[in-house]
């Protein structure tokens, strides 16, 4: 026993003052390069578990420990965690952001060489890249757009039935180009679409803020939308996926749009669904997009017989009720997939007080609850959390902060944890609870396990990861987030 804490000792001492094997500053000057490393030791220690770490006062940011963690036959009373393969649950499509209209544009408006590094450093997996491998992106504007627009604007008192006045134009500026370059980097990234507003002209209120869809207009808005799913193929960019309404039960954002559950049921059973079938689209049907506090939404949804044939799944964000919500929903329709798509960090944030809530509701509490992605919101605003739109977000702190130089904020660090190693068709696997340490634990395609821990203590905490009925003892600072790897 005495050896066993001298090695736990030893490996606390480790933590304290490892060198760092990829560390990112907060700021890089704009370069979009990576620093390199810092204090490392000539000679890395043996390991059997590979370390990644992220601590509340950022001297770590995902930075590669030196760390020696053995896995072997001795004992300890250490609280163990327990990886188990043999236990597997749901198969996991990818970890990202939001990429807004002005998200598009603060990339788009980097020098290409700054740009093409830092698209690299995002959409890459390899080195020291974070691998993002999911995008949600607008329909139209959101209220991180410069202004509020959709693809069919006319007059007001007039309407387009055919359509004939639909363009993507104003996407060719900064959209289509950003994301024709991340699909050269990375050809099977996923991208989920969401509208925050029907064109004017369909809605009972002449109005961006608030209102409904007519329901005359559920035929005409179904093929708006598959319209947009044909228009960016055409441009070589694939949706996977779409949300009929971007939080349906929030009227107040500019731009927005109510949508109840039994007008979404109806919309998607008789309009949108039969529209995707008709045009042959292979583009996934999510429900919801909204709320944890409202299961029952999409449960009335894919309780509706014509709409639940074509509803692939539920989107949630949390800025109400508890992550448990998404259980409840995949344990009422198990045949149907559950995915977390949005939440923001509001600025100026606080690290590692964000860092701690986001890993432990979303990245550990979002997928334990079934979710196959796990989305932050914007990728990118600027030092005043420009642009959003007159009314919409004020103080949305983006993952990455773009002005004259590319500063990188919590949410990146938050993704990045996972997205890094996690990677697209990986399962998520047993790994047991314990006080004061959430975790979560995957199986990578290429066989590695994968297992995320925070320390929610507020002193150092040691423990045990168990795995094949052999253990290697760790050791956490307050607050802290890491991620092993074997």
């Amino acid at each position: 026993m005495k050896n066993v804490f001298a090695k736990t000792l030893q490996i606390v001492l480790i933590l304290l003052t490892a060198g760092v094997c990829s560390c990112r500053k907060k700021s890089d000057g704009g370069k979009g390069t990576i620093d390199p490393p810092v204090n490392s030791p000539s000679q890395p220690l043996k390991t059997d578990i590979v370390t990644w770490m992220t601590s509340p006062d950022q001297t770590s940011l995902l930075q590669k420990m030196n760390l020696s963690l053995i896995f072997d036959n001795a004992t300890n009373s250490l609280p163990t965690i327990t990886v188990d393969t043999t236990q597997n649950f749901q198969a996991i499509d990818g970890f990202g952001y939001t990429l807004t209209g002005g998200s598009a544009t603060l990339l788009n408006s980097l020098n290409d060489p700054v740009k093409d590094d830092l698209l690299k450093e995002l959409f890459l997996s390899d080195s020291n890249r974070i691998g993002v491998s999911y995008l949600r992106i607008s329909i139209g504007a959101s209220d991180l757009s410069a202004e509020p627009f959709t693809y069919d604007d006319i007059a007001y008192g007039q309407q387009d039935l055919i359509l004939s006045n639909f363009s993507i134009e104003r996407e060719r500026k900064d959209m289509i180009p950003i994301l024709k370059k991340i699909i050269q980097l990375n050809p099977n990234i996923k991208i989920l679409g969401s509208p925050w507003s029907a064109p004017l002209w369909m809605k009972d209120k002449n109005s961006f803020v608030g209102g409904s869809l007519k329901p005359e207009y559920y035929a005409v808005y179904a093929n708006y939308l598959v319209k947009y799913i044909q228009a960016m193929k055409a441009e070589g960019i694939i949706i996977d996926a779409i949300t009929p309404q971007n939080e349906p039960l929030h009227g107040g954002n500019n731009p927005s749009m109510v949508m109840q559950a039994a007008e979404q049921a109806d919309f998607i059973g008789k309009a949108l669904g039969p529209a995707f079938r008709r045009a042959g689209l292979a583009t996934k049907i999510i429900s919801y997009d909204h709320n944890a506090d409202r299961p029952d939404y999409p449960i009335a949804v894919l309780n509706n017989s014509d709409a639940n044939s074509y509803v692939d799944g539920s989107a949630f964000h949390l800025y109400g009720g508890d992550i448990s919500a998404l259980s409840q929903v995949h344990d009422a329709f198990p045949a149907k997939n559950v995915y977390f798509t949005e939440q923001w960090v509001g600025g100026p944030g606080n690290f590692g007080g964000d860092l701690s809530w986001h890993v432990e509701n979303l990245i550990i509490g979002a997928t334990r609850n079934w979710s196959k992605n796990v989305l932050e919101w914007n990728l990118a605003s600027d030092p005043n959390y420009n642009p959003h739109t007159q009314g919409g977000c004020n103080n949305c702190l983006g993952a990455l902060t773009i002005a004259n130089s590319v500063s990188r904020n919590v949410a990146y660090y938050i993704i990045a944890h996972a997205s890094k190693f996690v990677r697209p068709g990986s399962i998520r696997i047993s790994s047991n609870t314990v006080a004061g340490l959430p975790n979560v634990a995957f199986k990578t395609p290429a066989g590695k396990k994968v297992l995320i821990v925070l320390n929610k203590g507020t002193s150092t905490q040691s423990f045990n990861i168990g795995f094949n009925n052999k253990q290697a003892v760790a050791s956490l600072a307050a607050g802290a987030v890491a991620t092993f790897v074997w």
